[in-house]
């Protein structure tokens, strides 16, 4: 019984990892035919040349057999990516999809506005500008436009994506801040720092403590910091807060610089951007997550649909 095209790829490129790598180590071999899609094909030097970026940064990073199963792997992932380029190329040239020479040639000076190597004598450069445009133009027509965005969508995100839109935790914070001058004053620092801790056990106002005892330039003022957003503060410090309670005091914390002793005047509680005020953001992000599911149902059918064979 003949199989039928979507079964005959799948088998085909399963094949790939073991037949294609023999080509590949061969530098002498001769270019040929190692696929047919519809009625287009495939050269070994179109995937040598899909697969060489990605083979020189494989080759920096892994050796011996890690590297020939990884670029057996890269193998198969270039056909594959060829093939299906050639579909939604054939599907743009089947809906009369065009793009016009004014339009390669603005891309191209785009390019080089962005500093992107381009050789505008180069006929591979200018096919491969207008092969992106057709692609971009296709994937427009086909899927982009079909997918619309109803306002129970965006809700529905939003409820089930909280956190995404969590505004960042705020603390009003103190500190006693013992500062390191020299590797030689570390032992008198410390001294002072766990003196102060015993001022604070013995029921001693912190605000008091820090005048007396603190360094930072807020000692004044009782070592007050004020307002502070949760990611502004040293890592050991935020994990030190997030365990507090208000008007709670952390142990002593060591840093580079000196010894804090930290304390929580109030935590605001999480608060969330409103719905109204993220609207539009999920929109896109919606959107974008649609079109890829979209893209990825016509990209099957394509294949589905196609005459594909691998040539080994």
């Amino acid at each position: 019984m003949p199989l039928s095209p979507g079964t005959r790829l799948t088998a085909a490129l399963l094949s790939i990892s073991v037949a294609l790598s023999p080509a590949f180590v061969s530098a002498y071999l001769e270019d040929r035919i190692v696929a047919v899609v519809n009625s287009d094909l495939i050269m070994l030097s179109d995937v040598k040349r899909e697969l060489e970026p990605h083979e020189n940064r494989l080759k920096q990073r892994h050796e011996g057999e890690d590297l020939a199963n990884r670029v057996k792997t890269a193998e198969y992932m270039a056909l594959t990516r060829i093939i299906e380029r050639k579909l939604q190329l054939q599907e743009a040239k089947a809906k009369k999809v065009e793009v016009s020479d004014q339009e390669v040639t603005q891309a191209a000076e785009q390019m080089k506005q962005r500093g992107t190597p381009f050789d505008p004598s180069n006929p591979q450069n200018v096919r491969s500008i207008r092969d992106e445009l057709l692609l971009m133009k296709v994937i427009d027509r086909e899927v982009r436009s079909t997918i619309t965005v109803v306002e129970s969508e965006l809700k529905r995100y939003y409820q089930g994506h909280r956190d995404r839109f969590a505004l960042p935790e705020e603390y009003i914070l103190s500190q006693i801040f013992v500062r390191i001058r020299s590797s030689d004053e570390m032992d008198d620092a410390r001294a002072k720092v766990h003196k102060a801790m015993e001022e604070l056990k013995r029921g001693e106002k912190f605000e008091d403590v820090a005048l007396q005892f603190s360094d930072g330039p807020n000692s004044l003022q009782g070592g007050r910091l004020g307002l502070v957003r949760q990611g502004e503060l040293l890592p050991a410090i935020e994990r030190a807060v997030a365990s507090l309670v208000p008007g709670g005091i952390s142990d002593i914390i060591e840093n580079a610089d000196g010894f804090r002793i930290i304390r929580l005047g109030d935590k605001k509680p999480k608060q969330y951007r409103p719905f109204e005020a993220v609207k539009y953001e999920i929109q896109g992000l919606v959107f974008e997550q649609k079109s890829e599911d979209v893209f990825q149902s016509w990209l099957a059918n394509l294949k589905n649909k196609a005459y594909i064979e691998i040539k080994f």
